[in-house]
């Protein structure tokens, strides 16, 4: 049932991290100050709680089918998506409290987050980004390869994970608009993987209980 329910978190995340791309604010101190924002960034934190329990569960459905490269890229992308889920937290709840106070700190933190320069000092948010950026490109890189040599959950969406979290390096050199289309990939490849997941312990589930039939009706029997 746990792992089930990792599989839908995962396919939740995924369509969170789609739904919150579309027609987003623009990246300045007005948008923090708008309840659009507040809701957008909640959701974003619901999504990287959701993805850090349903990549768990994909992780403890193939311990060792992944091996060790399971288990690396499972530790990079989890700490990705925990720094991540701090990060949308203080967007969601910290940063509004601060867009009238100190303006400059908060459009700075904005400009960090979607990696423009930063005039000023920000403390360790700036640290924050660089790890979850490393976390969600490395990780999804590692932790994808690890999902599709083990051959347990949908492979087409392991491939997809693994291109989705490679294609953001080529965000510096892009423009704007093409930021929020990126993030699509990862969104269908957590889908599908979630999906994948569910129908998998649905089917395992459905095994077990056929196995014990048997037994279940020679005790009734003997009783």
């Amino acid at each position: 049932s746990l792992t089930r329910a990792a599989g839908i978190s995962a396919a939740v995340a995924g369509l969170l991290f789609i739904a919150v791309q579309i027609k987003h604010p623009p990246m300045n101190v007005s948008s923090v100050t708008t309840t659009e924002w507040v809701v957008r960034q909640t959701a974003k934190t619901i999504m990287a709680a959701a993805a850090l329990a349903g990549i768990t569960g994909m992780y403890l459905r193939q311990v060792r089918e992944t091996g060790i490269l399971g288990l690396v890229g499972y530790l990079v992308f989890g700490a990705g998506y925990l720094v991540m889920l701090g990060i949308e937290f203080t967007g969601a709840y910290v940063l509004p409290s601060l867009a009238h106070s100190a303006p400059g700190y908060v459009n700075n933190v904005l400009a960090a987050g979607i990696g423009d320069t930063v005039h000023g000092d920000i403390g360790l948010m700036q640290t924050a980004f660089a790890l979850s950026g490393v976390g969600y490109l490395a990780g999804g890189v590692l932790f994808g390869l690890a999902l599709f040599r083990a051959r347990v959950l949908a492979r087409w969406a392991s491939g997809l994970l693994v291109l989705g979290t490679l294609a953001t390096l080529a965000i510096p050199v892009l423009p704007h608009s093409f930021q929020r289309p990126l993030a699509v990939p990862v969104g269908v490849a957590l889908i599908g993987l979630g999906i994948s997941l569910w129908r998998d312990q649905r089917k395992t589930a459905a095994i077990a209980a056929d196995g014990l039939a048997p037994a279940r009706v020679k005790h009734a029997s003997v009783r």
